[in-house]
Order: C-alpha cells, then structure tokens, then sequence
C-alpha cells in the first residue's frame, strides 16, 4: 500500500466514532474513559468478545454480524489494516462492534476486572524464536494480564496456522493445570470445529489455505 494511501486512511480513522486511538499516557494515567464503562458505550450489558491482533478485523465484524447479542471489540496497532475493519463496521451499520488501535501489552488499561466474556486471538505472528518469545501472544505474562479483564469460565480461542504456536500454547495449558475446551490441528477436516471456526476466514487464512497450509484452533479457560 502506497503511503498517499495510508495517510488518507489515517486520516480517515480520526472520523469514525467506532475506533478508538488512546495514547499510551493516555491509559498508562487510567484515563481512557471506558475502561469498565464499556457497557456505557455499547449501552447494553451484553458480553464483550475481544478480537486481538484483529488486523482487517473480518473476524470481528463478522462474529458481530452473526452474533447480534454479544458485542465484539478488535485491537491492532496498524492503523491501515484497523481502517478496513472500522469502514466496514460504519458502512454495513454494524452497532455491537468497535475497534481500538493500541499495542495489546496494554490490554490492562482499556479494560477492568471481568469485564471480557471471551478472547480471540487470530492468525498471530507465532514468534518462533527464542528471543521473542515475549511476544508470543499465549505466553504466560499475556495469559496473565487476560486472566486479570476476563470473567470466571471465559474462553480464549486461538486460531492459527502456526503448529509451532498450537503445540507451544497447548503445554502451557497443560503447565499451567488451565482446561482445555477443544483442540485441532486441522478445523477443515475435523467435524467438531466450531462453526465460526471455519465459516469465517481471515485475508491472511485465505492466503495460507492456497498455500496448502493446515488452520489448527485451540479453546481454553484461565480462571
């Protein structure tokens, strides 16, 4: 993408009332204002999913599309991919979906205690080597910091074709004593999978299916 491109997209993103740029002083301050008011903006009490790392936010707009009861709320700190996601959502009069542009090691700040029914973490960079495995999503200080903003029974779902992340997640479940919902290392040729598991494909899914690539899906609970 050119940058004449990205900066009217930038640009852009400063008009929608559905995405939200908080500085980092910002939530660091506990300033950001609907943090465990979230049902303020919504103005239901509906249950918050959370799509992390959302990109082009397909998964969020459409799990918010298919699931009208339940409001979803996509975090990315790449400001011209989140526009696709927040476009679409204004365009289509999507009401229960939101997007925020932010670094999620500050999850923390943009959300309180229980107040996250489940987490999505789709197609994440599975940050293979050693040096970056602070990165990793599913490590034990992101796991932490979930564990802190999501209610009792909540479920993280990580969607990936990275069998390296799928196995490295699933021993930390194990390691961990946390229980495991479900697990697979091929959503297209298990029947189990979950219907938005496999009825909704990401940009870069759709990229790794033409590259022969196996989606594996994991659920689990930490508290």
């Amino acid at each position: 993408m050119g940058s004449k491109n990205k900066l009217k997209r930038f640009k852009e993103n400063l008009s929608f009332n559905n995405l939200f740029q908080p500085t980092r002083s910002e939530l660091l301050s506990n300033s950001f204002k609907y943090k465990g008011f979230w049902k303020d903006y919504f103005d239901n009490n509906n249950p918050i999913v959370l799509e992390l790392g959302c990109g082009k936010g397909e998964y969020t707009c459409s799990l918010a599309e298919k699931y009208p009861k339940k409001n979803f709320i996509g975090i990315d700190i790449k400001g011209a991919r989140i526009w696709s996601g927040a476009k679409y959502a204004v365009v289509n009069s999507i009401e229960n979906a939101c997007f925020i542009r932010t670094q999620i090691e500050l999850i923390e700040f943009l959300f309180s205690e229980n107040e996250i029914s489940e987490i999505w973490i789709t197609f994440p960079d599975p940050q293979i080597k050693i040096q970056r495995q602070k990165h990793r999503l599913t490590n034990i200080n992101f796991l932490n910091k979930y564990k802190r903003i999501i209610k009792s029974k909540g479920i993280i779902h990580l969607k990936t074709d990275s069998e390296f992340l799928h196995g490295y997640t699933l021993g930390l479940i194990e390691a961990l004593n946390l229980k495991l919902i479900q697990s697979n290392h091929d959503i297209y040729l298990n029947q189990n999978a979950p219907e938005e598991v496999v009825d909704i494909k990401t940009h870069y899914e759709k990229i790794f299916l033409a590259e022969n690539k196996k989606i594996t899906y994991l659920s689990f609970q930490i508290k």
